[in-house]
């Protein structure tokens, strides 16, 4: 038997590392880089990273429909393409400042007081937040394009652990950038980390054109293997009734909220996903403020490196429902919510980051990277449940409105923790034994713990048992 699906899993897997590199960039060269030339604060920052957060989940939304449309290949294509011309757009905001305020050098605009200041602040916001959702709008099809080709290429019992793999490509993304970006933006510019970057995608964008068509279409893919990828086909039969008559319908978006599948998968991703970006963003300024210690730095760069090797772990998080399944013969979607239920406790262990963090900042790191690892185990099972209970024709769009969901939830997190920052800052607000910033953030990191239990009992509620979709 062949093996080209697990090509098509590598090239997620890659896809979706420079995803994350891309998205990356900008959280580890704000704070040490961008910052003091632009005179932002945690407001400024978490406006920028909201707003990204808001576009990417109405793309994600539309961008899941689009890809059902356009088919796994040229949906894919076009996604990246966007994405990384909009990675690359980030260079020009410095440019673009200098020219409107009328400075003549990045030294003028560090050096800016008063009313100038403000100006700089303001328009430069304004320009990233422009180029942030040029980025959003390509990456809101990463996961659906992603999921879809997966949905194409394994069978339900691999799917979860062939979506770990393609997803710990967010925490390979997150691994390198620590060891790239600062070390790229202090040598050459914060301009270059972000154009050196973004050109990757059109890399990869190349070689998808070249390698990916349907199974049944791809001279790569044996009968064998064809026959191996689409053995639900009988298995799901004793679950629904499959009709074989007329042409296959699209499943519309507003179809797919008839459902309470939709309702549950899309709600446990509201109420979990902010905590991962707000990691993902947050942990580098979190290093700074709380311990001093920069992203450029040897012990930042180890930090962070840890922190997302940590989070690797994941990987087996999507095997796990596969040996459930395997050895009790319960449904994909039982053995899932089983395995999902561990998940959701380990980030309790979160709660733990503060109190450690007045031993050595290297036990927090330990602390936040289990929380990411088991936040990455759960997505990938999270992303799986719904192209188990949906067909094929819909798998990307219920992808997309579940990526709506969580952005929606990113943009509510990255609002609240920017401002909970400053106002604990200026307030000198407690918490716990902490004062602060670090008050603020223990706040955050207790919601954090928490919110995958919550999460969890959500998606059951609504979701108890397997149920899938028609055809």
């Amino acid at each position: 038997m062949t093996n080209f699906r697990w090509v098509i899993c590598a090239m997620l897997f890659l896809a979706t590392t420079v995803n994350y590199l891309d998205r990356q960039v900008l959280s580890l060269t704000w704070d040490e880089f961008i910052k003091p030339e632009f005179h932002w604060d945690e407001v400024d920052y978490g406006n920028i990273t909201g707003v990204f957060a808001i576009v990417y989940a109405f793309a994600q939304l539309f961008a899941g429909g689009i890809v059902d449309k356009l088919g796994t290949k040229k949906g894919y294509a076009v996604s990246i393409g966007v994405w990384s011309l909009g990675a690359c757009l980030h260079a020009l905001c410095g440019v673009l400042t200098e020219s409107y305020v009328g400075a003549s050098s990045r030294l003028e605009l560090v050096q800016a007081t008063g009313d100038m200041a403000v100006m700089i602040s303001t328009f430069s916001v304004w320009m990233f937040i422009v180029a942030r959702c040029v980025l959003a709008l390509g990456e809101g099809g990463n996961f659906p394009s992603a999921i879809k080709a997966t949905a194409e290429y394994f069978p339900k019992k691999d799917r979860a652990f062939a979506t770990s793999i393609f997803n710990s490509g967010s925490s390979i993304g997150a691994l390198v950038a620590p060891l790239t970006v600062p070390v790229l933006a202090a040598k050459f510019g914060w301009e270059m980390a972000f154009l050196i970057i973004g050109a990757l995608g059109f890399i990869w964008m190349g070689f998808w054109i070249f390698l990916y068509k349907k199974p049944s279409e791809n001279k790569h893919v044996n009968a064998e293997e064809l026959a191996y990828i689409e053995q639900d086909k009988e298995a799901d039969a004793k679950f629904v009734k499959v009709s074989a008559e007329g042409p296959v319908k699209k499943m519309s978006i507003w179809e797919c909220f008839k459902y309470k599948q939709t309702w549950a998968f899309a709600l446990a991703r509201f109420l979990t996903d902010g905590v991962w970006w707000f990691f993902l963003f947050w942990t580098p300024s979190y290093l700074n403020t709380q311990f001093g210690i920069k992203t450029s730095d040897p012990l930042g760069m180890a930090l962070i490196f840890t922190l997302y090797l940590i989070t690797m772990l994941s990987i087996f998080g999507g095997k796990l429902p596969t040996i459930i399944m395997n050895k009790t013969g319960k449904d994909p979607y039982a053995s899932r919510t089983r395995a999902m239920l561990i998940f959701a406790v380990i980030p309790l262990v979160v709660l733990l980051a503060q109190p450690l963090g007045k031993i050595s900042p290297w036990l927090p790191v330990l602390c936040i990277g289990l929380g990411c690892a088991a936040h990455q185990s759960w997505s990938a099972n999270l992303y799986t449940v719904g192209t188990d209970m949906f067909p094929k024709r819909a798998s990307a769009t219920i992808t997309g409105i579940c990526g709506m969901a969580a952005g929606i939830s990113s943009f509510i997190f990255q609002q609240v923790a920017g401002r909970l920052f400053v106002y604990a800052g200026e307030t000198n607000m407690q918490f716990m034994g902490f004062t602060g910033k670090p008050a603020g953030y223990f706040i955050i990191f207790c919601v954090c713990a928490v919110a995958y239990l919550v999460g969890w009992g959500v998606m059951k509620s609504l979701a108890p048992r397997y149920e899938p979709i028609s055809e």
